[in-house]
C-alpha cells in the first residue's frame, strides 16, 4: 500500500517522531508506513488522518 504520510507530514512540519507521539506509536512504525512495509490498523489509519487533517482515502492509496 502506498501512503502520502510523508507528504502531508511535511506540510505541517512534523517529524516522524512528532507524528508517532501524536498517534501513540513508535517512530519506526511511521517509518515502515511511509515505506509501504506496514499496513496500519483502521484505528491507526484514522488517528493519522485526523492529525494530518485529511481523509483516510487521501492518505492511503491502493497500488
Amino acid at each position: 500500500m502506498k501512503t502520502r504520510i510523508k507528504e502531508f507530514r511535511a506540510k505541517y512540519n512534523l517529524t516522524q517522531e512528532d507524528l508517532a507521539k501524536k498517534v501513540g506509536v513508535r517512530r519506526e512504525t511511521i517509518v515502515f508506513l511511509e515505506q509501504g512495509k506496514y499496513n496500519p490498523s483502521l484505528q491507526l489509519a484514522f488517528s493519522i488522518s485526523k492529525v494530518l487533517k485529511v481523509s483516510v482515502e487521501e492518505l492511503f492509496v491502493l497500488k
